[in-house]
């Protein structure tokens, strides 16, 4: 017998490695620890490699079972979509997705975005986390993601949704309190408040668009964070200047709560995009929640490039 001819023995094996650890497991399957133990043992067997190496501390998969992995969940994926298309003309999409999006743009746009796939699908349950490192959560065994900022992995598909304007933005009084810029240069030397992160253009520079150029300007931020409403927060209070996306602070901008630094340039522009698994088989509820985000984050965004 092969080790893909039994699936709730994958499942198991999955269950683990996603929970982490063999008691966790067991708990979440509702089975004994002894009892999962034994069904690992088995697909060892049949495999003949072993799959995990597992010590007082930590469990680790070896290149096998990282094989095993990524069979077993496409075998999961498709006996469930068979199981689903049986069921789709009477019930419509049912399952559970598990989906994770880039902070900020997750709490606001995506939970959003959710909410509507599920009202509209009420079959569908769903979790979501929160991660700035989408391949990683990839790895993690998570069906879908939607991200924002440049994607260049060859561990995932990602489908470009469109493109989010970013403003220079400060509070009223720190702009009062300061000498007007001519240009992004005379800006490195006002405090400001940075995303942490390559892909966001962030760190220990920024770089501000204008009259068709683009300059990269060095900055010792007083402050650096993952989360952009967190810089939101701090700019409102008069902490700094940042890059901040159109989408969060257009109602500060219409309130005057925060205004534009330097009309005639903007930060770069970033691209969202949903991302989901290469090699891995994509059950149908998950093919549609992907093409829903498609319509809903695009019509929200600018398309086409930078």
């Amino acid at each position: 017998m092969t080790p893909f001819e039994d699936l709730p023995l994958l499942r198991a094996f999955v269950r683990v490695v996603e929970s982490g650890s063999i008691s966790a497991a067991a708990r979440t399957l509702g089975v004994t620890q002894p009892t999962l133990s034994r069904q690992l043992q088995t697909l060892e067997e049949r495999s003949g490699a072993q799959l995990l190496l597992r010590d007082t501390h930590r469990m680790s998969l070896t290149p096998s079972g990282r094989q095993v992995l990524d069979d077993a969940r496409s075998l999961l994926a498709l006996a469930e979509d068979a199981a689903q298309r049986l069921k789709t003309d009477q019930t419509g999409l049912r399952g559970h997705i598990r989906l994770f999006a880039t902070i900020d743009f997750g709490q606001s746009v995506v939970s959003r975005l959710l909410a509507s796939f599920i009202q509209a699908n009420p079959g569908v349950t769903a979790d979501l986390a929160y991660s700035n490192r989408p391949v990683h959560m990839i790895e993690e065994g998570r069906d879908v993601g939607i991200v924002a900022g440049e994607m260049a992995d060859d561990a995932v598909v990602a489908r470009r949704l469109g493109r989010m304007r970013r403003w220079v933005a400060a509070s009223p009084a720190l702009v009062n309190s300061r000498r007007p810029a001519a240009g992004p240069a005379e800006l490195a030397e006002w405090p400001w408040l940075n995303l942490a992160g390559a892909q966001f253009d962030g760190g220990r520079s920024v770089t501000l668009c204008g009259d068709g150029r683009e300059e990269r300007i060095p900055l010792q931020p007083v402050m650096i964070s993952e989360g952009v409403t967190s810089l939101r927060e701090a700019a409102r209070m008069g902490l700094g200047v940042a890059v901040l996306p159109e989408w969060l602070i257009a109602e500060d901008l219409a309130s005057g709560a925060l205004v534009r630094v330097l009309e005639g340039w903007r930060g770069r522009d970033l691209a969202a995009y949903v991302v989901y698994p290469v090699q891995r088989r994509v059950p149908k509820r998950v093919r549609a929640f992907i093409d829903f985000a498609a319509d809903y984050v695009g019509a929200l965004l600018f398309p086409g490039a930078d």
